[in-house]
């Protein structure tokens, strides 16, 4: 385990849907500069872990430290404030905005109008269609160019951590391996990054350490090539353990 100060810290972390318990316990840390990956099946929480982080999800018990600082008493908005940015489930972008105005939407807390103008050359970099397509409205664009959209504007944040719940969904199988390369990109650039993710071999392929969640526990953890070849993920993965 590294001695530097965690980015993120969970500790003994519960959460409830009314009286049902989601998350019982829950242990996790990101470093900066570190990609971890979350895995687990469907409802073995790990949106529900996203939205504690987030704050969208209360904490029961326990406690949440980020940048060094207890953060599961903050709003949603502070933690945002503070250097949180999300690239949602299923994208949800803004439709009816153009492109340019999607992008300006990720920098609305910023007044730093040179960084924000170099931020937008560095997501037109990474995301070439991007820039091709600044006066079209969000919602006319593919499945996959909408979820390079959604990764620009949290980058328009400079965030300290970005939040990506399963990129992977309902794009075509070469669209993802493209999506988790400009993911490794970007945490190149000393960007933390903690993607909640189903497809376990491409997460893991590009990870530094990943946790499994079963059933709201986490139930495996570690570097993230010794769990890809490890057995007891696998079987944790489909629920035997």
């Amino acid at each position: 385990m590294s001695e530097r100060e965690p980015l993120l810290q969970m500790h003994k972390v519960t959460t409830h849907y009314g009286p049902i318990r989601v998350l019982h316990d829950v242990d996790m840390v990101i470093y900066p500069g570190e990609m971890v990956c979350l895995l687990g099946g469907n409802a073995s929480g790990k949106s529900t872990t996203l939205k504690t982080v987030l704050g969208i999800v209360r904490v029961s018990e326990g406690e949440m430290t980020f940048r060094g600082e207890r953060a599961d008493t903050l709003t949603t908005a502070q933690r945002i404030e503070r250097g949180m940015a999300v690239v949602p489930e299923n994208r949800r972008i803004f439709p009816k905005m153009t492109v340019r105005e999607n992008l300006e939407m990720g920098a609305y807390l910023r007044s730093d109008r040179k960084a924000v103008r170099e931020d937008m050359d560095y997501v037109f970099e990474l995301f070439p269609r991007v820039g091709e397509r600044l006066n079209q409205l969000g919602g006319t664009m593919s499945g996959g160019e909408q979820q390079m959209l959604a990764m620009g504007r949290a980058l328009m944040s400079r965030p300290k951590l970005i939040l990506m719940d399963e990129p992977s969904m309902g794009l075509a199988p070469l669209f993802v391996e493209k999506i988790f390369e400009i993911i490794k990109q970007v945490n190149e650039r000393g960007i933390s990054v903690f993607v909640v993710e189903q497809n376990a071999n491409v997460a893991l392929g590009i990870a530094d350490r990943g946790y499994v969640l079963q059933t709201g526990e986490v139930v495996l953890s570690g570097d993230a090539r010794d769990l890809l070849h490890n057995e007891a993920m696998k079987r944790a993965y489909l629920g035997d353990v």
